[in-house]
C-alpha cells in the first residue's frame, strides 16, 4: 500500500508538471482563430503554419547556431577553468589559500542583477558589444563549477600525484592524464548543467546583442510579442523549438543528469 501511495503521488505531479509543456504543443499546432476561441484543448483543426511562419519571418536557423556555438564553447572553456582551478585549490599548497576559495564561493551568492551594469560596461570598453564573444566571457569562470572540482578532486589521494610527480611527470599533465579521468562524474554533470543555463539564457542576449543576425535562440521567443499583438501559436511554436535540443539531450544524458543532482549534494 505504502508503494502505491508514492507511486500515485508521483504520478499525480508528474502529471501537473508535464501539463504546462503538453499545452504549448497542443498550441503550437492550433490555427490562430482556434487559440482566440480557447474552447477546445486538442487542436480541431492540426496544422503546422505557426512552425512554417517562425521559418519565414525570423532567420531561426542562424540563431540556432549561435545559440549552439555559445553554449558549446562557454561549456567547454567553464569544464577546463573549473577543473584546472579546483585542481589548484585541492593539491597545492600556497598562501591565503582558503581565503582566496571562501571569496569564490562568496561570488556565488551575489545575484546577476547586481553585476549587470558593471559586465555591460566592461563588454562595451572591450568592443564586444553585439558580438557572440560578449555572452562567453562573463561567464568563463564560475564559482559552482571550482567548488564541485574541488570538492572531488580532494578525495583523490595524494600519492597519486606526488607518484607522478617523482617519474618526472609536469603538474599540467598530472591535471590533464590522472585528475580528470578520475572526475569524470563531476565534469559530467558540470558540463549537463553548464549547458542547460547557457542554452536557456535570456537576459545576456537581451542586454548584449542587438542586430538579428546575432540574436541567440532564446530570443526568439519575444520575437512574436509585440506591444500591439501577440502570435501566441508563433510563440508557441519557437518555444518548442528552442525546447526540443534541451530535450534530446535530457534524453541521451538522462543517467548523467540525475547523476550530477545527487553528485551536487555530496563532498
Amino acid at each position: 500500500m505504502r508503494r502505491i501511495l508514492i507511486f500515485i503521488f508521483l504520478a499525480v505531479f508528474s502529471f501537473l508538471m508535464l501539463v504546462p509543456y503538453v499545452w504549448m504543443l497542443l498550441l503550437s499546432f492550433k490555427p490562430q482563430v482556434e487559440i482566440a476561441q480557447a474552447n477546445t484543448i486538442l487542436p480541431a483543426t492540426w496544422t503546422i503554419n505557426n512552425y512554417i511562419k517562425v521559418f519565414q519571418t525570423v532567420p531561426i536557423i542562424r540563431w540556432f547556431f549561435n545559440s549552439l556555438f555559445v553554449t558549446l564553447t562557454a561549456t567547454v572553456i567553464i569544464l577546463f577553468t573549473s577543473s584546472l582551478v579546483g585542481f589548484i585549490f585541492a593539491k597545492f599548497v600556497f598562501a591565503l589559500k582558503n581565503l582566496i576559495f571562501w571569496f569564490i564561493l562568496a561570488t556565488m551568492m551575489i545575484t546577476p542583477q547586481v553585476t549587470m551594469i558593471p559586465s555591460f560596461l566592461l563588454i562595451s570598453e572591450l568592443g564586444l558589444y553585439d558580438k557572440l564573444p560578449s555572452l562567453i566571457l562573463p561567464g568563463m569562470v564560475g564559482g559552482f563549477g571550482i567548488f564541485l572540482c574541488r570538492q572531488f578532486i580532494e578525495d583523490i589521494p595524494n600519492s597519486l600525484c606526488e607518484a607522478a610527480l617523482i617519474d618526472g611527470a609536469h603538474p599540467f599533465y598530472v591535471y590533464f592524464r590522472i585528475i580528470v579521468p578520475l572526475i569524470r562524474p563531476a565534469v559530467g554533470a558540470l558540463a549537463i548543467f553548464t549547458f542547460l543555463l547557457y542554452w536557456n539564457e535570456y537576459m545576456l542576449p537581451l542586454l548584449y546583442l542587438n542586430k538579428v543576425e546575432n540574436m541567440t535562440i532564446s530570443l526568439a521567443i519575444s520575437f512574436f510579442s509585440t506591444q500591439r499583438t501577440t502570435d501566441i501559436g508563433a510563440i508557441m511554436a519557437t518555444a518548442t523549438l528552442v525546447m526540443l535540443p534541451v530535450t534530446i539531450v535530457f534524453f541521451v544524458l538522462q543517467k548523467q543528469f540525475i547523476r550530477g543532482i545527487a553528485i551536487t549534494g555530496m563532498k
